[in-house]
Parts: structure tokens; C-alpha cells; sequence
């Protein structure tokens, strides 16, 4: 069986199919996909999924490699070899407010999809604060006053500052990363090897 590499679907997936065209892998049958979840190519099997899904796959030995983001691990912590870094979906982790807001002394509460990286930042500053957990337009939480402040991703910061949000702090940079089963490394070493020779390689000389 072909080794199987899961893909975070979006911005995530366009960035590593460059990056596979980059290191001479054929890329027609993941460019060319349409709706389908699993493709095939001459050498590897590519199924795709959100983030946090893609943890879960190569978690459980559905996928041997996957690829995913920096902020998807550390918010859940899955169980696999966090192998190395690849050289694109870098992104930094950001408390956000609006405008002008006056930052008070009083219990905050914070707003995002990554309760688990925003309640172990506010610890370790000693700050008590109640969280709301969000799964999307967490920007919108502060304009309809459900929270003070956010703590979201943030790449060029645009939509931040459509939505008039500034950046208060920033805490925490990532980029993708590389991530791989536990078992599928011994069983599978010799078809895995040479694939992540290949990644880490292109890695570092990018």
C-alpha cells in the first residue's frame, strides 16, 4: 500500500502542493481533484481534512504523514512525532482588541477557537480570565461586546483591521509542520524515509 499523507484543506493544501512541485513529486492529480477527499498519485495517497482531523488520521495510523499547522498541535496535542517545520504557513498567534479600547484592570474575557493556548498564555502571566470558545469569526466578539479581546492566528493581519481590531500582543509564531505516526516510522521506514528526507531537505534550503 502506498504510503498516505494527510493535508490540511485550504490555504495550508495550496502551499504544500507548490512545495511537493518544488521537490519534482507529480502534482497533476492533486491540482487537478475537484471535490474529491482522496487522491492518488504514482507513488503516495493524499487524503484531505481540517487541521485538527488531520491530527487525529495520522493519530490513529490512517495516515503515516501529515501535514499541518504549528497552532493545530499545540492547541490539542495529539499523539504523533512532531518531525520538523516546512517552510511556508507562518502565522503568529495574537491578543486582539478594538480600537481604542482602554485595557482594565478587571477579570477579562477572551474570545477564540483555541481555549487551550489561550487559557496556558493568561496562566502564565497570572492573569485569571474566562474564555469563549468560538469556531469562526471570533473578530465579530468584541464589536458585539461578547468579549474583550481575542486570541486568534494571524497572518497579514488584514481582516483585523477591516473588522478595526488592533493586535495587542503577539505570543506565539508557527509555521506548518510535518508530523508523523508512531507506528507507520517503524513498520513503514523504508518507504517513509526517503519521503521525509526529501521534505526536511527542501526544508532547509528554501
Amino acid at each position: 500500500m502506498k504510503p498516505t499523507i494527510a493535508l490540511t484543506k485550504g490555504r495550508l493544501e495550496k502551499q504544500f502542493i507548490a512545495f511537493l512541485e518544488s521537490i519534482d513529486f507529480d502534482v497533476v492529480p492533486l491540482v487537478n481533484k475537484g471535490r474529491k477527499l482522496r487522491v492518488e498519485t504514482d507513488t503516495l495517497q493524499f487524503i484531505f481534512a481540517k487541521g485538527p482531523d488531520v491530527t487525529t488520521y495520522v493519530e490513529h495510523g490512517i495516515a503515516d504523514l501529515g501535514i499541518v499547522g504549528g497552532d493545530i498541535l499545540a492547541e490539542f496535542q495529539p499523539d504523533v512525532y512532531n518531525l520538523f517545520p516546512l517552510p511556508f504557513g507562518h502565522c503568529r498567534m495574537a491578543v486582539a482588541t478594538e480600537q481604542g479600547q482602554v485595557w482594565s484592570n478587571q477579570k477579562k474575557k477572551i474570545a477564540s477557537k483555541y481555549t487551550g493556548i489561550t487559557k496556558e498564555f493568561f496562566k502564565d502571566k497570572g492573569e485569571s480570565v474566562d474564555i469563549i470558545k468560538l469556531e469562526g469569526s471570533v473578530e465579530l466578539a468584541p464589536i458585539l461586546g461578547l468579549a474583550d479581546a481575542i486570541v486568534d492566528i494571524v497572518e497579514t493581519g488584514t481582516t483585523l483591521k477591516e473588522n478595526g481590531l488592533v493586535i495587542k500582543e503577539e505570543f506565539f509564531s508557527f509555521s506548518a509542520r510535518c508530523i508523523a505516526n508512531r507506528s507507520s516510522l517503524k513498520i513503514k521506514r523504508a518507504e517513509l524515509t526517503p519521503i521525509i528526507d526529501r521534505f526536511q531537505k527542501q526544508g532547509e534550503n528554501v
